[in-house]
């Protein structure tokens, strides 16, 4: 009789890993990293468990978008007052902030739980090539 190997949240070792977004394109990287947050890429993958890595991602502001979705992508928020929904294209959000677009469209693919919450804590999104993550010694993967 085989058994389910079910991972303990306190045997977990987490690794940090280092990801170049230079001339990436946005939704290709977001899934990829989100499967590495989530910890897809372990072989004892256990959904109920927050087993994922911690991923440090610098040259944000060289992300690319293909086909005409820097004009076209619209990101919507509300401010919960009436009449209050506002709008941006993506080449607004990107030039106020490029690492934004990275950290929205990873963290839509995460769960929406309390689980997901802890799950998108452990990303960190630089624009320009250098973070303070040397101290973690973060290794490099191409995604």
């Amino acid at each position: 009789m085989m058994t389910t190997y079910f991972e303990n949240p306190i045997h977990v070792k987490e690794t940090w890993h280092l990801v170049d977004a230079d001339g990436k394109t946005l939704g290709r990287l977001a899934a990829r990293v989100a499967g590495v947050l989530r910890g897809k890429h372990r072989p004892t993958f256990t959904p109920n468990v927050d087993i994922g890595d911690h991923v440090v991602i610098v040259n944000a502001e060289k992300i690319q978008l293909t086909g005409g979705k820097l004009d076209k992508k619209l990101y919507h928020r509300h401010t919960g007052y009436p009449g209050g929904l506002k709008t941006a294209s993506a080449k607004h959000v990107f030039q106020k902030d490029p690492a934004q677009l990275l950290i929205t469209a990873i963290e839509g693919m995460l769960p929406k739980t309390p689980l997901g919450n802890g799950m998108a804590k452990k990303l960190r999104v630089y624009a320009g090539p250098n973070h303070p993550h040397q101290a973690q010694r973060p290794q490099p993967i191409s995604l």
